[in-house]
């Protein structure tokens, strides 16, 4: 192969990556999977799509080596390859935003009032939960908390939080989190502490913006 037709191969493989991520509920796999594996029944539930077209997604995001999978008796579940996958969704998704006024727009009116969120970075978030200053808790399904979660977080499962309130102590602020800057799990969080009498804010970013950012993250522990 001479280098120019070597050159020009190269971009249509690039192409092809592209391709695959070309599709909003493609992208949106990749961002569910970069929380935890599941299976292609619980990816369906999850976007709300079909099983067959989850699959067919699924088979085009796996031909470029985007996603993985593995089986356990019955199921397949399926996974983002590794962390470059979820950095490239994270860098994909935060040129988006920036380049596109439109997506700024409802970005906007996407993020809720401004009382809801934390004024903290992830550096003062990080030391004021070690000192002991701070809570965190990932709101998010518990399996998907197992998979990896923000160091010395705790789970509290939005479906649950109401029943586990009295293991909070008031005297101390909330930081909740959940999927990231387009899941909604983390703001009904908060209104429910809130009301509560909680001081409770959350932490606009996921574990796929903490891994993009290069940050550790903890595994397989319960809080």
């Amino acid at each position: 192969m001479t280098g120019k037709n070597a050159k020009q191969s190269l971009y249509e493989f690039v192409a092809q990556v592209g391709k695959a991520v070309s599709s909003p509920k493609r992208l949106e796999i990749l961002d569910t999977l970069s929380q935890s594996e599941k299976t292609v029944d619980a990816i369906a539930k999850q976007i709300g799509i079909s099983l067959k077209l989850a699959s067919a997604h699924l088979q085009d995001l796996k031909a470029v080596s985007l996603v993985d999978s593995r089986r356990d008796g019955k199921c397949v579940y399926y996974r983002v390859a590794d962390s470059d996958v979820t950095t490239f969704w994270v860098g994909l998704r935060t040129l988006a935003e920036k380049r596109l006024s439109a997506m700024q727009d409802i970005l906007k009116g996407f993020v809720g009032e401004p009382n809801t969120l934390t004024p903290m970075d992830h550096k003062t978030l990080m030391a004021r939960a070690k000192s002991g200053d701070v809570i965190i808790i990932d709101v998010r399904p518990q399996e998907e908390f197992e998979a990896g979660h923000f160091p010395g977080a705790r789970s509290l499962p939005l479906d649950q939080l109401k029943k586990t309130l009295k293991s909070l102590p008031k005297s101390k602020a909330i930081v909740a989190y959940c999927r990231g800057p387009y899941c909604l799990l983390a703001e009904d969080a908060v209104a429910i502490l809130q009301r509560k009498g909680f001081r409770a804010t959350r932490f606009p970013e996921g574990v796929s913006e903490w891994i993009a950012a290069g940050l550790p993250i903890e595994k397989n522990t319960i809080l």
